[in-house]
């Protein structure tokens, strides 16, 4: 490889890839590393000091039983955690499918008409809600400034958080109050009401959203998921949004996360919505198939105007959900949420007899108890129980589908010793409802055949298996995607995941409780303190574009803790990825654009003319690292000496981390704020398009803004309010990056950087010659990524998208395409790929190269256009296309012995968007006359 890329060794290649102003002078100072059978004794040491207690806290979190079936065949499966977005719909049909389920289970739940492939989770769920519905006020209300928002006093307390850390920046009133007592006026766009309420009470909505709409008010709705399959729902009482969690569909606490949010709307607010939407549309065939609709309306095409900087989803965790209501069926949802509320019946009626007050009047799973708090917790706390303490003489109490006869039996048994009266057995579960029969589902769900077929774990397992094999994860091939650094998801980061000492912790549990995720999380932080050389680190965050949010919302915070409310403007390069002007207009900020040079780099002299133009109101500079075109900037110091000489702040996006691990850090080129794509550099498996992990790491002077949460102590002295729902985000994922960086070490994290240079400078040096390739250092090198120009290909009639669909056929995922250059593939073959690997990528652009040098835009019938070829289209009788069926299906040898086959042809957008479909009806019910 080094005599291919023509360097003697390494270190010559990092010279000339590197500038060496901006080099680290010392090592990183991180502990020696360990090797995997060391590390996984070591985790679960530390694992064994979390204690799991039954727990009643309830509070949006409750423990579920994940099915075996399910995660043995997905959670730990890596054909489904190693998979990427489905931006290639063709080789993402089995996944796109299990999202389609996910969709239509969360429509027919809540009532509504459309429903996005999942949101990051419930609190940030509401707040996208409330940004929807100030998004389409009515113009009326535009014209008046109507902006005024109720909101539930019965919200969680985590959500009404977040929802202040949205609502501010863009100038939304928050007016939290009782929905019973609430005065309607024209200053308000619209509310937001919880369903049940936090501590259990089940309100009927109806009348209050019927007058809210009489006056132009949309409402939004956070209900419980599982409540709704026997409780009436949102979309009958009139919501025009209904958000929420679908943790309790067989997902693991994981002390907060990652789990599925949802987002379901009505249809004429679909041009609005945040996130992902899965459409039906139809391949060349005319065959039904798959596609993310909608997919791009937010970021890349609203940018500063974007509503959402929404750009990921918890897709693995929503694939799980919707397969656990395949799994149960209709049928099955009934029993496990009756039983879940016949449970809290139950414990209800034994406490009463034991002299205790019940005050909820209906509830479905949550009851409301009067008593001595801090008694019922001392000898709770003895049997191993946790319940939710409201105040000295109040506590909820949230049944869930694990707890069984023994687990009531035992709560029971606290009660009687907290009231000193003789414990008395139960025997049998209460039958019968504890909610007004007004309140009560009298509407079917679930009747499409998929949610009526796969009851047995032998069924289950082979659609699992089926939709798998639609699919191409990194356990096929790589898919060296630029920007997105898909690397190797090691088994051993992986395995504690599936270890209830790690996964069923709830999020609020008492703090003795999670001593084992402590040491973890705060030696994480830690960890990456020094691999950025910053001084704080909040672990927040649940996605890059959050983590965006959150630099930019402690930036904000700073400004104003100076007295400087007036700086607003955020400089962004014209580069950028779509997030980061839809991040800084979220946080109230007005963008600059600043323009780009011939070779990629930012253009010094514009820049300093707006940041000097801007001074008095310049809050920050969004920079990516190396930047978005691949190249390490060598004018970056200077770039960041302009922003501070001008009074602003650098945020650095750390999209492009994996280049800068043990080289140099955002602190050494003088950024003040950086947020890590955990799910990029730090080897969490982007499952599909999520979970994702997005951490803000800050310079001294922010860490007193550092994001907090209502419930548990987090962030710093001055923090800003909530960005995610749980106190440390999506936790349970984090022990992946730990694992990443414990067993690499200051040593092996350098050798990743390195090694990925080399590949990216290896794969260049193939290609040269082949094909163009834009942007580069001063010495002529890639960092460790390079964008390949396919523009000149348009004489050949040939397009990007053609080279995307023809690398199916030889067996890959295509680079990234028309990012950040339209008509080009941007390539990133991370660290972990062997030289074998990048040889027949290599060898697959070659073909195609030469595939193209055949093709004529006057006729335009070639292997490329047609690509993807599936086995129906080889194997059918008449083949009438001017190649040969062995050319369209195996172009090189390789593919001989390692062929995956789409499912489907090359899928027709436009038909998608013209007939917009999110759930699970027949395509016959939406084919055109």
């Amino acid at each position: 490889m080094l005599k291919t890329v023509q360097v003697d060794n390494i270190e010559q290649l990092i010279y000339e890839t590197f500038p060496d102003n901006i080099r680290l002078k010392q090592d990183l100072q991180l502990d020696p590393a360990m090797t995997e059978y060391e590390y996984l004794a070591h985790i679960q040491a530390l694992g064994n000091k979390n204690k799991v207690f039954r727990t009643y806290i309830g509070m949006g979190y409750h423990e579920a039983v994940v099915p075996a079936a399910i995660q043995r065949n997905i959670f730990e499966n890596p054909g489904w955690y190693t998979a990427y977005t489905p931006y290639q719909a063709e080789i993402a049909q089995g996944r796109l499918e299990a999202l389609l389920n996910f969709q239509t289970t969360v429509i027919e739940l809540s009532g509504m008409e459309i429903a996005n492939a999942s949101l990051l989770d419930e609190g940030t769920a509401a707040a996208e809600a409330m940004a929807l519905l100030f998004d389409v006020r009515t113009r009326d209300q535009k014209k008046n400034n109507a902006n005024k928002f109720f909101v539930s006093e019965a919200i969680l307390p985590q959500t009404l958080s977040i929802l202040q850390t949205r609502s501010t920046p863009i100038g939304i009133e928050l007016v939290v109050g009782n929905h019973e007592t609430f005065d309607f006026s024209e200053a308000y766009f619209g509310a937001i009401l919880q369903y049940p309420g936090k501590y259990g009470q089940v309100y009927d909505y109806t009348d209050f959203i019927h007058i809210a709409k009489s006056k132009d008010i949309k409402v939004a709705v956070a209900a419980d998921i599982l409540s709704l399959v026997t409780l009436k729902s949102p979309g009958e009482m009139g919501a025009d949004v209904v958000v929420g969690t679908t943790q309790r569909f067989g997902i693991p606490l994981g002390f907060g996360g990652p789990h599925a949010g949802f987002f379901a709307t009505k249809e004429e607010h679909k041009r609005s919505m945040p996130g992902r939407i899965i459409g039906v549309s139809q391949d060349a065939d005319g065959n039904r198939a798959l596609r993310m609709a909608l997919q791009t309306r937010e970021q890349h095409i609203k940018r500063e105007r974007a509503t959402s900087n929404i750009c990921t989803a918890q897709v693995l965790l929503a694939v799980m959900a919707g397969m656990y209501a395949v799994y149960h069926g209709p049928k099955g949802l009934e029993f496990i949420a009756n039983e879940v509320h016949t449970k809290a019946v139950t414990v209800a009626k034994a406490l009463e007899k034991l002299g205790f007050k019940q005050k909820n009047s209906d509830f479905f799973d949550t009851i409301l108890i009067e008593a001595n708090s801090a008694k019922v917790r001392a000898i709770a706390e003895h049997y191993s129980v946790n319940f939710n303490y409201i105040d000295e003489q109040t506590l909820s109490i949230s049944l869930n589908e694990t707890a069984n006869l023994s687990d009531i039996n035992t709560i029971v048994e606290i009660f009687a010793e907290v009231a000193d009266k003789d414990f008395f057995k139960i025997t049998e579960i209460e039958t019968g409802v504890h909610f007004a029969e007004r309140l009560a589902r009298n509407t079917p769900f679930l009747q499409h055949d998929v949610f009526n077929s796969h009851h047995s774990e032998t069924q289950l397992m082979r659609y699992i298996k089926r939709l798998e094999r639609k699919d191409l994860a990194l356990n096929q091939s790589m898919i060296s995607l630029g920007s997105c650094t898909m690397k190797l998801n090691a088994a051993a980061e992986m395995l504690p995941l599936s270890n209830p000492q790690w996964n069923n912790i709830h999020p609020f549990a008492p703090a003795d409780q999670a001593e084992g995720y402590m040491t973890m999380l705060k030696a994480l932080e830690e960890q990456l303190n020094v691999i950025t050389g910053f001084a704080g680190t909040s672990l927040q965050p649940n996605s890059g574009a959050q983590g965006e949010y959150a630099g930019l919302m402690a930036i904000r915070a700073y400004h104003h803790a100076n007295g400087d409310f007036q700086r607003n403007i955020a400089l962004i390069p014209a580069s950028a990825h779509g997030t980061n002007p839809a991040s800084a207009a979220m946080a109230g900020m007005k963008v600059v654009v600043t323009k780009t040079t011939e070779e990629g780099n930012i253009d010094v002299e514009d820049l300093k003319a707006k940041a000097e133009l801007h001074k008095d109101n310049l809050s920050c500079l969004m920079v990516t690292y190396p930047s978005t075109h691949g190249v390490y900037e060598s004018a970056i110091t200077e770039i960041t000496n302009i922003i501070h000489q001008n009074g602003g702040q650098v945020y650095m996006d750390g999209a492009n981390m994996n280049a800068q691990v043990a080289m140099t850090n955002p602190a050494n080129i003088g950024a003040d704020v950086c947020h890590l794509n955990l799910h990029k550099t730090f080897a969490i498996p982007h499952g599909g398009g999520g979970p994702g992990v997005g951490p803000i790491c800050v310079a001294p002077h922010l860490v007193q803004f550092l994001p907090s949460n209502p419930l548990v102590k987090t962030g710093g002295e001055n923090a800003i309010t909530s960005i995610s729902s749980a106190p440390y985000g999506s936790a349970l994922v984090c022990l992946i990056s730990y694992g990443y960086i414990v067993m690499l070490g200051a040593d092996g994290l350098k050798k990743v950087t390195e090694q990925a240079i080399l590949n990216a400078n290896y794969m260049k040096a193939r290609l040269e010659g082949h094909y163009d390739i834009l942007y580069t250092g001063e010495k002529g090198r890639a960092a460790h990524e390079m964008i390949v120009d396919c523009r000149p290909f348009k004489q050949n009639g040939i397009e990007v998208t053609d080279i995307a669909k023809r690398l199916i056929d030889y067996g890959f995922h295509a680079p990234t395409v028309s990012f950040p250059v339209a008509g080009t593939l941007m390539i990133e073959p991370t660290e972990s790929e062997s030289v074998e690997e990048l040889d027949r990528f290599c060898d697959a652009m070659i073909s195609i190269r030469k595939e193209i040098a055949n093709a004529t835009a006057e006729n335009p019938v070639n292997e490329l256009k047609n690509a993807p070829h599936t086995l129906a289209l080889l194997t059918a009788d008449n083949w009438d296309l001017p190649y040969s069926r062995e050319k369209a299906a195996y172009p090189i040898e390789h593919v001989v012995d390692n062929k995956f086959w789409p499912s489907v042809r090359r899928i027709d957008d436009a038909y998608g968007d013209r007939n917009l479909v999110c759930s699970c009806a027949p395509i016959e019910a939406y084919m055109e006359n």
